[in-house]
């Protein structure tokens, strides 16, 4: 993050995200955000993965998972005028919506999702999702996965579908951009927690174990 009043630049189409004080980068794969964003302008690559996930398989019904890309992809969705979809998580603390219901996947009994997100990269996914999909329904992966299986009789009996969304391209950056600019979309509430930078030893294992830590930010202007 910078104390400076100029505007930040930020890479696109990284295949895994990172974290420098500084980064040196062919002017175009840099975008320039406003300042005015502050630390959340660290969340565009991830904003622009979610509104990717929504562009291949459309708005969602359902998202699984509630976690920073869950949270962008229903926020997303709603900012884009569609119906508020219903979130699954499992961890308590996260089950804290914006505009939208998150619920513990085993208080919903519903059966008929057209469209079902996953936004948590669980190995069972597909088993989970095809059981609630309606007929001719759709699961957008937007997780990373080792390796996925599923049972067949579920898929076959719906003619599921199945999709997956890869990186953000920059029309999702500019869409996403478009979103901030008109007040439709708002990053406020998402970084959970932020770190001095020398302390990246412990951050991370926090960032990944404490379901309570939706997105860990590490501050470098310290150092």
């Amino acid at each position: 993050m910078s104390s400076s009043p100029a505007p930040i630049a930020i890479a696109r189409r990284a295949a895994c995200s990172g974290a420098a004080r500084r980064v040196i980068l062919p002017g175009a794969r840099a975008v320039p955000i406003d300042a005015t964003l502050g630390r959340n302008g660290v969340l565009l690559t991830l904003a622009a993965t979610a509104h990717h996930a929504i562009a291949v398989g459309g708005a969602p019904d359902l998202i699984v998972g509630h976690g920073i890309l869950g949270q962008l992809i229903a926020r997303i969705a709603v900012a884009s005028g569609a119906s508020a979809p219903m979130v699954w998580e499992v961890q308590p603390a996260r089950r804290i919506g914006s505009g939208y219901r998150v619920i513990d996947p085993a208080d919903d009994e519903r059966c008929d999702y057209r469209t079902i997100c996953d936004a948590s990269g669980t190995a069972d996914i597909l088993d989970l999702a095809f059981a609630r999909l309606g007929k001719g329904g759709e699961v957008v992966l937007a997780g990373f996965y080792d390796r996925l299986s599923f049972a067949f009789p579920p898929a076959f009996l719906r003619e599921a579908r199945m999709r997956v969304a890869a990186e953000f391209t920059p029309a999702d950056i500019a869409a996403v951009l478009a979103l901030i600019e008109t007040g439709l979309l708002e990053l406020d509430g998402l970084i959970s927690h932020t770190r001095p930078a020398g302390e990246a030893m412990d951050a991370y294992p926090q960032a990944f174990t404490d379901p309570v830590c939706v997105k860990m930010v590490l501050d470098w202007r310290a150092l």
